[in-house]
């Protein structure tokens, strides 16, 4: 995990191989830059810790990891701590007494540190206006833009936009371009692999070690692209009707592909595990692959139930082409935007030709989380996401540690995966397969994606 050291006779506080030398009486440590900055502390001119990413709330109990997603999500750019205490059944001051305990900032503290960071790669990184990057990073107005980058940052955005490095502007050929900092290594060869074998037609493409995908924001289409960037970051190219909310895209696509995951306890857990030892020496720097949409992935686990990966494809596109928006004028095979759970609920499966059983099971799956989303909840615990997930019609309990592992589980382990499965075999463990995903708890999640991976054959870099 990264820890910032912040030195209290200048007020700085810089990200780990800063070219400072301070006396060591001087320095104090924190976890977080939020927490630095909460402290008093303004960011390093130098080492400028703003552009590092790491994990927030790796440690935290569930409730605290659960509210600092709904901040990542958004939920205090307009809502209040109050607000956040009530969806998450605590009292306000509770809340801010747990996050003080665990993280040492408030949540307003936290998300105000996310959005001015966020506000300041792009005033690094683009040429979008002041104004634009306000509202892009989530804050509700300019006023409150100008403030809170002024308590972050001492300065105003007008005058850290004039300070920008000529080497920090990205020149992108239509769209925003903007890159996403990651703690090295970032196997992106095998993640993107596991992502274009699993990618739906129409929706998703992965090309040359790009991937692709179309979105919806508030009804409308856009398009995002990651590929590999550089040493320590991916280049993320959004196409956006409007810039109004971007950090929760960067946030979502940064989800998606690990850049905030701390691999390093995982890999130190499992390093000298017979089987899986060669496998994360072989792809250093492997992430856990996350989602852009969470029922998009479940869909694909719930027919995956019933089908081989081959004529899981051929069905995930019959039901894009028959229930999802045409998105026209697009390349690289994006098409459409991918069926909401109410749309699909609801929607005439005829064409897409699926077996009565595997039809009627999507059916209530999707009705199901129509009227209840929080059956896709990251922030539930495991117990609580598989438990829900097998309670319906269905559902088996190796595909809800599937979807459980793409929402973000460290601990699932979908044993039955047909990839995984044959993985096992093949290494003469299917036999003791429970007795070592017990050993690996609990990274059975970072197990399970190497094991995957392992059977899934990579492009050369």
């Amino acid at each position: 995990m990264t820890t910032f050291s912040a030195v209290v006779t200048t007020g700085i506080y810089c990200r780990p191989g800063c070219g400072a030398k301070p006396l060591a009486e001087n320095v104090k440590t924190f976890e977080l830059a939020a927490e630095a900055e909460a402290a008093g502390f303004r960011a390093c001119l130098r080492c400028r810790p703003y552009r590092v990413a790491g994990p927030v709330a790796a440690d935290a109990p569930e409730l605290v990891c659960r509210a600092v997603q709904l901040i990542i999500a958004g939920a205090l750019d307009t809502g209040t701590e109050a607000a956040l205490g009530q969806r998450l059944a605590v009292s306000p001051r509770h809340l801010r007494r747990l996050f003080h305990d665990h993280l040492g900032v408030t949540p307003d503290q936290l998300a105000r540190s996310r959005r001015a960071h966020f506000a300041r790669r792009l005033l690094d990184d683009s040429d979008l206006t002041v104004a634009d990057v306000a509202f892009a990073a989530g804050f509700g107005s300019l006023r409150q833009f100008n403030r809170d980058m002024k308590l972050v940052f001492r300065a105003s955005p007008v005058e850290l936009r004039n300070r920008r490095r000529k080497a920090d502007r990205i020149a992108a050929d239509g769209g925003l371009t903007m890159r996403l900092p990651f703690a090295p290594p970032l196997h992106w060869e095998a993640l993107s692999a596991f992502l274009a074998e699993r990618a739906v037609p129409g929706v998703e493409s992965v090309r040359d070690g790009v991937y692709r995908r179309t979105i919806s924001l508030d009804g409308e289409a856009g398009v995002i692209e990651v590929g590999r960037g550089g040493d320590d970051h991916l280049l993320l190219t959004a196409h956006m009707p409007f810039w109004e909310g971007l950090i929760h895209v960067v946030d979502r696509v940064g989800r998606m592909v690990g850049v905030d995951a701390d691999t390093a306890p995982a890999e130190a857990a499992l390093a000298d595990d017979p089987v899986l030892g060669p496998l994360l020496r072989e792809r250093p720097g492997l992430r856990v692959p996350g989602a852009w949409g969470f029922f998009e992935v479940a869909v694909e686990a719930v027919l995956s139930q019933y089908s081989v990966r081959a004529r899981v494809r051929r069905q995930l596109a019959a039901l894009v082409e028959a229930a999802g928006q045409r998105v026209p004028g697009l390349e690289h095979g994006l098409t459409h935007l991918f069926p909401s759970a109410e749309t699909l609920a609801q929607a005439d499966l005829a064409g897409a030709r699926l077996p009565a059983t595997t039809a009627r099971t999507l059916r209530t799956f999707a009705a199901a989380v129509a009227a209840d989303e929080t059956l896709l909840d990251p922030g539930a615990s495991l117990a609580d996401c598989t438990a829900a997930l097998t309670a319906l019609p269905g559902i088996e309990q190796s595909t809800a540690q599937e979807i459980a592992l793409r929402l973000g589980h460290a601990d699932a382990f979908p044993a039955t995966e047909r990839t995984l499965e044959t993985m096992l075999l093949e290494h003469d463990v299917s036999a003791n397969a429970g007795r070592l995903a017990a050993a690996w708890h609990p990274w059975r999640a970072f197990a399970a994606t190497h094991l995957i991976a392992a059977g899934v054959p990579t492009p050369a870099a």
